[in-house]
């Protein structure tokens, strides 16, 4: 049985990012596990609770018992809690690798009053270590059906490793793939940069996927991409989150931009080597 995982610090974003997750959850047959990771051994009813007016529970157990019984009901499989304390990346990463995670779904930008906020601060970290694909989400985006993703490619070869997890999601959710050839105004050959993408293209058509192909230049790559995103009504962008070679296109800082920046759902694939 597959599983998500969830970071959960009782934030809007958060919470948001659980909806997302039973979504999915639903589409793939999967359990869903949330975390919370306590910093330090202080208490204090989370921002969410005081929002709502729930004030019943007075412990951390309390309330995340509260979360899966109003959420439970919306999932076919299992939902449960954990709580974990430390290092709040660490042990959501710990977590992801016991649980042989399939995804971690999680916001990127938490309003929270609980402990000291911690999902802003740690989205990234958690991407750029996760044992596994992982979708960060604004909580201004709402749960949408998955119809397009934009799955952007350069010259190397790391920038393909994502293809075999977008077509597997692609076959299960039988959205439409966006592979875009994105190059910066003299800094690459376009010329390959389309074989590339043809060669991408050549894939998604033996595995049935839906694709348009689409080369775009400009002197952002970043915000060229989130440009055509939302130019078609994307629902994800399929990013890896690290490249070894001096000309990749996505290096950490360019990831840790798309994550912090993209009003769409960013999956992020790591190169797990």
């Amino acid at each position: 049985m597959k599983n998500i995982l969830v970071p959960i610090d009782f934030s809007a974003d958060s919470i948001n990012a659980l909806e997302h997750a039973i979504f999915f959850a639903n589409s793939i047959n999967a359990d869903v596990s949330i975390i919370h990771v306590k910093k330090n051994k202080n208490f204090e009813t989370p921002f969410y609770f005081k929002d709502f007016n729930l004030s019943v529970g007075k412990s951390l157990d309390n309330f995340m018992g509260i979360l899966v019984n109003k959420f439970k009901d919306k999932l076919k499989n299992k939902l449960e809690y954990k709580i974990r304390q430390g290092n709040v990346y660490k042990e959501i990463t710990n977590q992801a690798k016991y649980d042989d995670a399939y995804l971690i779904i999680m916001g990127t930008h938490g309003v929270s009053g609980f402990e000291e906020l911690w999902i802003g601060s740690n989205a990234y970290r958690v991407v750029s270590n996760a044992p596994c694909p992982i979708i960060t989400i604004r909580n201004g985006f709402l749960h949408k059906k998955l119809s397009n993703v934009v799955m952007p490619i350069d010259l190397t070869k790391e920038s393909r490793k994502k293809v075999p997890f977008v077509t597997e999601l692609a076959r299960l959710f039988k959205f439409t793939v966006h592979i875009v050839g994105v190059s910066e105004v003299k800094s690459y050959d376009v010329s390959k940069l389309n074989s590339y993408c043809s060669q991408v293209e050549e894939y998604f058509k033996n595995k049935d996927v839906k694709y348009i192909k689409k080369i775009i230049v400009g002197s952002n790559k970043t915000d060229i991409l989130i440009e055509y995103a939302n130019k078609v009504n994307a629902e994800l962008i399929a990013i890896m989150t690290e490249q070894p070679s001096n000309t990749a296109f996505w290096l950490g800082p360019n990831a840790q931009q798309m994550v912090n920046h993209s009003p769409i759902p960013v999956l992020s694939i790591r190169d797990q080597k």
